[in-house]
């Protein structure tokens, strides 16, 4: 099917998601902790901007790219040089249960956009909104072999992994990831891995510190603390550090309690005894069998396990630092690299944030930036490889090819080696590639002396 077809179909599907929008939201699943309008907002108004985007760009995107002859070497000749992106073939994806409609829905989107089939494994109590999501696209045109929604049992993804496919997109656990990776790798099948985060928010003493509050419980108020970059971990300059733990403990203690599963709650529990009894101290906030009333603790040191977990709970962990340099050192603390945020004054929260070995990082917000559907987006160590969203997000979903066609009659370097060849291949080296210019004008001279030599020969 050409791109431009395919691209129709998604635009006609980006209609249908804006009429049936509420139905979408009220499909996702009850058990997470958000209003109907969190989930317009975080997951059905990104996916019709992801959509949008690729009805835009796509096309260009996936267009076959001639080179022109802007740095060719000249003894390539007038050989003409093409770049192709094609599909793949089928792209499965493994769906998470927390954003269970726009994390994996823009993956199926970039995949079908790309030329491929999807089959779409859904997370724990997702399945509903991957089979509405489905019906839409077919509905806008979309062949309904091209989508296939499986059973939330892991075991279905087995499967298909077994059967064949082309690649997969992971949205999950580490723990998952390695699973999942563990059984690719006999069939040397390639994969996005956007994986778990225990993201850090550095505020700076020039930072403003009621954004800084509202954004951080932002985070933790979200979707019941289940986002991936949330931030989790606060590395606070000491001189704002007393009356930030005020702050966000008041902040904090006037959120609701989130309904979390038993077992959740039980981790969670544990990882704040154990923080406390190395030292920590809770500001706010307590778990029960399966409710969490946010928590805030601060005095916590990297060798606490809680700053080590990708724990999706709204649990905030404070600790004190310095300098940048010491922000920085906290950050890379962490195993899990997905994200940061920086609250402080411009450019020195962005020299900052350059400085920091993560995949996204945010400067004076949290979390909404990364629904701008131009953005990849993708983690680091820890937290995966390969990204989503974005330019670099589709082209995930393609494999590249490339095409050399020799035009005209000479070619020759088919021709049997001449005795002087290497001696011509040095003299060219030292004259293009020397690494000064007295050694590229010995270079030419010898280049012109070997030519010479040749020509005097009839070695032609």
């Amino acid at each position: 099917m050409p791109v431009a077809a395919r691209l129709r179909i998604l635009s006609r599907f980006r209609g249908a998601l804006a009429a049936d929008a509420r139905e979408l939201a009220k499909a996702v699943s009850p058990n997470l902790a958000r209003s109907e309008a969190d989930t317009l907002v975080s997951e059905v108004l990104p996916l019709a901007e992801a959509c949008r985007f690729l009805e835009d760009r796509a096309e260009k995107l996936l267009a076959p790219r001639l080179l022109d002859d802007d740095g060719k070497p000249f003894w390539i000749g007038d050989a003409a040089m093409e770049i192709r992106r094609e599909p793949l073939g089928v792209v499965l994806i493994l769906g998470p249960y927390n954003y269970p409609l726009f994390l994996p829905g823009v993956q199926a989107l970039q995949a079908l956009a790309a030329g491929n089939a999807v089959i779409w494994k859904p997370g724990r109590d997702a399945a509903a909104v991957a089979h509405v999501m489905r019906r839409l696209l077919v509905a806008s045109g979309l062949d309904a072999r091209l989508v296939t929604v499986t059973t939330e049992d892991p075991e279905s993804a087995k499967e298909f992994i077994q059967a064949g496919v082309d690649k997969v997109a992971l949205t999950g656990s580490a723990e998952t990831g390695v699973e999942v990776l563990r059984q690719l790798a006999p069939h040397l099948t390639p994969a996005v891995m956007e994986l778990s985060g225990c993201d850090a928010a550095v505020v700076r003493d020039d930072a403003d510190l009621g954004r800084a509050v509202h954004a951080i419980t932002f985070g933790m108020r979200l979707n019941g603390g289940a986002t991936c970059i949330a931030p989790r971990r606060v590395i606070a300059f000491e001189s704002i550090a007393m009356v930030l733990e005020q702050r966000l403990a008041e902040a904090a203690a006037a959120l609701p309690a989130v309904s979390v599963a038993p077992d959740l709650a039980e981790r969670a529990r544990q990882l704040v005894d154990q923080a406390i009894e190395h030292g920590a101290r809770r500001l706010a906030g307590s778990i029960g069998f399966d409710r969490i009333s946010p928590v805030v603790l601060t005095d916590a040191s990297p060798r606490m396990a809680l700053l080590q977990a990708d724990l999706f709970a709204p649990v905030l962990s404070i600790q004190r630092v310095r300098n940048d340099d010491e922000a920085a050192e906290a950050v890379e603390a962490c195993p899990y690299a997905l994200g940061a945020t920086v609250f402080g004054e411009e450019r020195a929260a962005r020299a900052l944030a350059v400085r920091l070995n993560v995949g996204v990082v945010v400067i004076n917000d949290a979390i909404v930036p990364t629904a701008d559907p131009r953005l990849p987006f993708g983690g680091r160590r820890r937290s995966g490889f390969g990204v989503t969203r974005g330019e670099e997000g589709l082209l995930e979903f393609t494999a590249l090819k490339t095409i050399a066609c020799r035009r005209g009659s000479r070619v020759p370097h088919l021709d049997a080696p001449h005795p002087h060849d290497a001696e011509l291949f040095a003299a060219y080296l030292a004259a293009v590639h020397g690494g000064s210019w007295r050694a590229r004008l010995k270079g030419f001279r010898n280049l012109a002396g070997v030519l010479r030599r040749r020509t005097l020969g009839g070695l032609q």
